[in-house]
């Protein structure tokens, strides 16, 4: 008995972690690359297993399982963070009316009794938290990682649904409303309408515009470009659909609320429905999946709410979702096209993936000419030819997918795609990566261009080193150059040694991000860039500088794009440690693992020595992560790129760290000391508060408690502030921030003396 428990405990860990490590892909795919490889079904019934088994075998979840994290990240390169002062969850969706229905009856069964239900469009737009404060508007975010979200406050000013201040009176001293942000149909037809007229790109779908419009910065815009920023933000609506942080509402359901927030001035939808029972639900799903179009503006489903707050919070929630709410996602649209050809794609992981090229087609409010068929046996399974009419739809409204072939209108010219046996982007033969495994991927990860590329484009993303001017034509340029035969960078080892006179010549044909294929001209040719210089232009009727020191033609200068690139990778080369572990390329390692890293070891030397032990012992790190760093660094063309950045400046410690998990030990001014640093620090980036706090020789504490010694507090700090508060402990705005960090307590207990003590106005 015990060897079978045993045998059935190491096959159910195994599976976890294949599990776990596909949903880490997938996750990394969406929220760092934009990109969506599976459906919404496809991904609920992975997290759904692996949910079962972690409930069969405790012992299997672990701190870093995507069960117990909330799949989004914080944003927060372009804006400041704001702490949400009540979490921002996520919701659990079903996908049939059967789903549905069970997930009522547990709700009725937990409960006790018969419930009323609050059903509403669920719109297809970018998650909003606003804060009110006395009923002014004080902060807005977006949804973020759930806990902190990035900082729109300033063009949320520009939409005209929200009020600034609220209307009315009675309102309370802080209550977060959550809403949606979006583009009605109307206003989304008028603004690529408009983007038409001007030659400007039109937004393929109102979801990717409202969010581009909202996340825009001010600065840097010439007043033509505000104008048409403010524009933009002023064809935004939105819509409330809940509420956050509020301390004893004085209503009692979530129906109530709704007509509460609407004598505030809130903008609350027409389209909602209170019954009472789950059939009546079933009926509200039913009649606006088949009344889709009637609606002013996108939706992809229905949510249910259980419309009493009281039971909101008798039914809590999981670490991801509430158990009184469920989203109903509607069978996406379908439509018919031609399938061109089959072509293979290699990801900068290796993987081979067959993407169907399609004659383009507009399916559920984007055009769509490529989708993936994720390998070979998916191909064979849907049973597709290269000729086909395919039928196509967006699972989930999102994911574009061929469903299979329109047998009845084959004529005989279709044929059947053969997977390559060699890559074909560096010649190397394909193979799986073990035994067993479906997918094929080219093993020459050091030097097969299609890899390099994607990990070159991937250091230059938000998420890693933020290098705006390292984008994907500017990545493939340095790798598959049409122009010269030999890449400047034949591995991202030489990323930061690049010299203007490496980049000066470079020619490039320009590619589909997902499918590698070239970009078309209007005469059909190949469409080809310099990216790296521009023809040379008279300024006050003299020419400027020449650049025949680069190309020998003084016809040429080198562009803007190029000497950005540049700067931008002599700044790169001291970025925080944490971002520099994110532009390595580990397995699994995104922003918060490589925080957690950098925070607990200092430097890359020391991650680099630690144990597996060690590694997993990390919070926000664990076994599946650790075992990833260590496997990174036994490959010698890994070791080779750390040499040769080191040898090219790039900064692998983080100044004045003492050391392993030992700040509390170490000498500086913070020696011994806990600080908790929240909200918007004028000065400081999240990351940099953290690392100021390490280099001064303190613990940066993620979490306020009655060991925490000072918390740094600036606008948006939420719960963290509250906490501190009621424990009496020191809050420091960003000047005593500052001189904490100059001068330890010592120097902060004299400003209070000065002072006669601590002055209200020294609070936050």
């Amino acid at each position: 008995m015990a060897n079978d428990g045993n045998d059935d405990l190491g096959a159910a860990k195994a599976e976890a972690e294949q599990l776990t490590t596909r949903i880490l892909e997938l996750r990394d795919a969406y929220y760092e690359r934009d990109t969506v490889l599976v459906s919404d079904q496809e991904y609920d019934g992975m997290m759904h297993r692996l949910e079962e088994l972690e409930r069969l075998f405790p012992e299997l979840q672990s701190q870093d399982s995507p069960t117990q994290t909330v799949g989004g990240r914080a944003q927060t390169t372009l804006f400041a963070p704001v702490e949400h002062a009540e979490r921002m969850l996520s919701l659990d969706n079903v996908f049939s009316i059967a789903e549905f229905e069970a997930w009522a009856a547990k709700v009725e069964r937990d409960s006790g009794r018969t419930v009323d239900y609050l059903c509403e469009l669920k719109i297809d737009g970018l998650a909003i938290n606003l804060r009110y404060q006395n009923g002014m508007l004080v902060s807005a975010a977006t949804r973020g990682d759930g806990v902190v979200g990035e900082d729109v406050t300033e063009n949320i000013r520009f939409i005209p649904a929200i009020p600034k201040r609220l209307a009315g009176s009675g309102h309370p001293p802080l209550v977060e409303v959550r809403g949606e942000v979006f583009f009605p149909v109307a206003e989304f037809e008028a603004l690529n309408a408009a983007q038409l007229d001007m030659g400007e790109k039109v937004f393929a779908n109102a979801r990717n515009a409202a969010s581009g419009s909202l996340r825009q910065k001010a600065e840097g815009k010439n007043a033509a470009q505000l104008a048409l920023m403010r524009a933009r933000l002023g064809r935004l609506h939105m819509l409330v659909h809940g509420i956050g942080a509020w301390a004893n509402p004085p209503v009692d359901s979530q129906s109530k609320t709704y007509e509460l927030l609407k004598e505030w001035g809130l903008p609350t939808s027409t389209h909602y429905r209170v019954v009472d029972s789950a059939a009546k639900a079933s009926e509200f799903i039913e009649y606006y999946g088949e009344h889709r179009d009637s609606v002013e503006h996108e939706i992809d489903g229905i949510v249910i709410k259980v419309d009493e707050l009281a039971l909101h919070d008798e039914l809590g929630a999981t670490s991801r979702a509430p158990r009184w709410a469920i989203a109903y996602k509607y069978p996406p649209e379908q439509v018919n096209t031609k399938l061109l050809d089959i072509v293979v794609s290699i990801g900068r992981t290796g993987r081979a993936t067959p993407f169907a090229v399609m004659e383009k087609v507009r399916v559920a409010g984007s055009e769509v000419r490529q989708a993936t068929l994720h390998n070979q046996e998916v191909v064979k399974a849907k049973g597709v030819l290269i000729g086909d009419t395919v039928v196509l739809r967006k699972a989930g409204d999102v994911i574009p997918e061929v469903l299979g072939p329109v047998v009845e209108l084959r004529d005989g010219s279709e044929r059947e795609f053969v997977m390559p046996e060699n890559c074909p982007v560096c010649g190397t033969r394909l193979a799986p990566a073990k035994e067993g495994d479906i997918d094929l991927r080219c093993p020459n990860s050091e030097f097969c261009p299609a890899q390099v590329q994607g990990r070159v484009e991937h250091i230059g993303s938000r998420g890693a080193l933020d290098i705006e001017a390292l984008g994907e034509v500017a990545a493939a340029a340095l790798t598959r150059p049409l122009y010269p035969s030999e890449p400047p960078l034949p591995t991202e080892a030489g990323l930061f040694g690049l010299t203007m006179a490496e980049l000066f010549p470079v020619q490039v044909v320009v590619r589909d991000s997902e499918t590698g294929l070239a970009k078309l001209t209007e005469s059909g040719a190949e469409k080809t860039d310099t990216p790296f210089r521009r023809r040379r232009q008279k300024k006050d009727g003299a020419y400027e500088p020449e650049a025949a020191e680069f190309a020998g033609d003084a016809d040429f200068v080198p562009s803007k794009n190029a000497i950005e690139l540049l700067a931008n990778l002599s700044a790169a080369r001291v970025k925080p440690l944490w971002r520099i572990l994110v532009a390595l390329n580990i397995r699994h390692v995104g922003p918060v693992a490589a925080r957690a890293l950098a925070t607990h070891f200092g430097s890359l030397d020391a991650i680099r020595g630690a144990t597996r032990d060690d590694l997993a012992a990390v919070d926000g790190v664990g076994g599946i992560i650790a075992d990833a760093v260590l496997a990174w660094f036994e490959v010698p063309w890994h070791r080779e790129i750390v040499e040769r950045w080191e040898r090219d400046g790039v900064q692998f410690s983080t100044p004045g760290h003492p050391g392993p998990g030992a700040a509390a030990e170490a000498g500086g001014v913070l020696a011994g000391l806990t600080i908790v640093a929240t909200g918007s620090l004028e000065g400081f980036t999240r990351e940099g508060a953290q690392e100021a706090i390490i280099a001064a020789g303190g613990k940066a504490a993620s979490s306020v408690s009655k060991n925490t010694d000072f918390v740094a507090a600036g606008p948006g700090a939420g719960s963290k502030l509250a906490k501190a508060e009621a424990l009496g402990l020191r809050i420091l705005d960003a000047d005593g921030f500052r001189l904490l960090l100059e001068g330890g307590p010592d120097a902060v207990r004299q400003q209070d003396d000065d002072a006669g003590g601590q002055d209200e106005d020294d609070a936050v």
